[in-house]
């Protein structure tokens, strides 16, 4: 049955905020004036951390929220902020009693653009109605539309995923450099997620190959990054059907349209040799 808050005159009653990071890291918050445990998540004690109206609605139109507060707690740091660990996190704002420590969700979404200004921080957070504005309707495409090794290519993800240690780290060309016999052929679009270090968790997409054996990545590096830190280097692929078939033997699976005209064939014109 479910509980009809502030149905009498004394309530102990306070407000909870649990946000769930891509890292794998969970954070809970509450404007009680000590920690609750509940949920198995221990809630810490943020009376400075105050929430906006929510607004709800019966409609598709999606619900509004926002949460301020202060950066004042060791598990909202500016530097984490700036770097993106906090960025589509999922949150989950609710009540709960101080007591009972009976708690109840009444509203459930990811973090939208987060903004840090005098010490400051805010998030706008997105609910999970934004997603039924998602078209579900694939649109034609010369190369694949399948994320590789998920759902629709099928490749296993162990078969192109090694665990490998840093050798050393090129801050001015935002490098990472690995030890052993390291190819980083063929590893441009992949992914490195950080097992050790002040990363650990962050997950970064491969921009290219460096020069020796390192890859450089798309998220600025955090130093300093010791040598033998441990991460999971992940292959990419460029989605064209002449890598899907020739690299991974996976034309089968190919989600593309490579040989369907494009909206250009109207203004294409005959050229000397085709």
């Amino acid at each position: 049955m479910t509980r009809a808050w502030f149905a009498t005159e004394l309530e102990t009653v306070a407000t909870f905020w649990r946000i769930l990071r891509s890292d794998g890291v969970t954070l809970g918050f509450t404007t009680h004036d000590v920690d609750l445990w509940f949920d198995g998540v221990r809630h810490h004690a943020s009376p400075g951390m105050v929430p906006s109206s929510i607004r709800k609605s019966a409609g598709f139109e999606a619900d509004s929220a926002e949460v301020q507060g202060t950066l004042t707690h060791d598990a909202i740091a500016a530097d984490d902020l700036a770097a993106g660990r906090f960025d589509d996190a999922g949150v989950h704002i609710g009540l709960v009693d101080w007591e009972t420590l009976e708690a109840s969700v009444l509203y459930a979404g990811t973090i939208g653009t987060v903004r840090e200004e005098d010490g400051r921080f805010g998030a706008e957070l997105v609910s999970r109605k934004a997603e039924l504005l998602r078209d579900p309707v694939p649109r034609t495409s010369p190369t694949c539309r399948a994320r590789f090794c998920g759902p629709g290519c099928n490749l296993s993800p162990a078969a192109f995923t090694r665990e490998r240690q840093v050798l050393d780290v090129d801050l001015d060309s935002n490098a990472v450099l690995f030890g052993g016999a390291f190819d980083s052929t063929g590893h441009a679009g992949g992914t490195l997620r950080w097992l050790d270090g002040p990363m650990a968790g962050m997950t970064m997409g491969i921009q290219a190959a460096s020069t020796g054996q390192g890859v450089i990545v798309d998220t600025p590096l955090v130093p300093p990054i010791p040598a033998g830190a441990r991460a999971l280097v992940r292959e990419g692929c460029d989605h064209t059907l002449a890598t899907c078939a020739s690299r991974f033997g996976n034309a089968v699976n190919f989600r593309g349209e490579p040989f369907l005209p494009g909206n250009d064939l109207l203004t294409r014109y005959p050229t000397p040799g085709s």
